[in-house]
């Protein structure tokens, strides 16, 4: 990475670094007038917004089929992107307008108001038996578990125990579609996409209503 030396200029270091709020307008607002132009004229194939939540910031992308991705910062927002870039389109762009009800239901959710979601998904981001695992999460209820073991039973393959649990790692669409809900047979969490903190505070969340 290169430094910020100062050049002899008048430029110190300080100066480079300290962002200029006229600037920053004019370059948002040069994004919001293209991510309004793009959509109609079929320039967008893969909107994205980043928002807060209790689990961390998470990244919500949509196509238009629907919401197709919910990843974790941990994950890395550069990699997701360039993933949903080389998997679907490299027209993504920041667009929270066609995010705006996902992220208002994950907020509710979040609040404790929202058990359910009520959205449009694009699954094609997971096929073969991953997605009849990730099929089946959807049936598992607000507040209720499953177990890997009753998953792979559920799909008519008692013995793919670790296929289920490789599916809800590779499962795009946490927390809308619920693999934090499926735990080990001796009770314990196990692993999850955004980390055993974040399966924890969501099974404490749903526990608690």
């Amino acid at each position: 990475m290169a430094s910020c030396e100062p050049s002899g200029g008048g430029l110190s270091a300080a100066g480079l670094l300290d962002p200029d709020p006229h600037e920053d307008a004019v370059l948002a607002a040069l994004h919001a007038r293209l991510a309004a132009e793009a959509e109609p004229a079929g320039l967008l194939d893969v909107a994205y917004t980043v928002i807060d939540s209790p689990v961390g910031r998470l990244v919500l992308a949509a196509t238009d089929a629907g919401l197709v991705r919910v990843a974790f910062e941990c994950e890395g927002v550069d990699t997701v992107l360039q993933d949903l870039s080389t998997r679907i389109s490299p027209r993504i762009l920041e667009a929270p307008g066609r995010l705006a009800r996902p992220a208002a239901q994950l907020r509710e959710y979040f609040d404790g108001t929202r058990y359910s979601f009520d959205l449009d998904l694009d699954l094609r981001l997971t096929a073969g038996y991953r997605r009849t695992v990730v099929e089946a999460l959807q049936g598992i209820g607000y507040g209720h578990t499953a177990t890997y073991a009753g998953i792979a039973a559920l799909t008519g393959n008692p013995g793919a125990v670790r296929a289920v649990g490789t599916a809800c790692g590779r499962n795009p669409l946490p927390l809308v579609i619920p693999c934090h809900r499926v735990l080990r047979s001796d009770g314990t969490t196990g692993g999850y996409r955004g980390g055993p903190a974040a399966k924890k505070i969501l099974l404490d969340l749903e526990a608690a209503a």
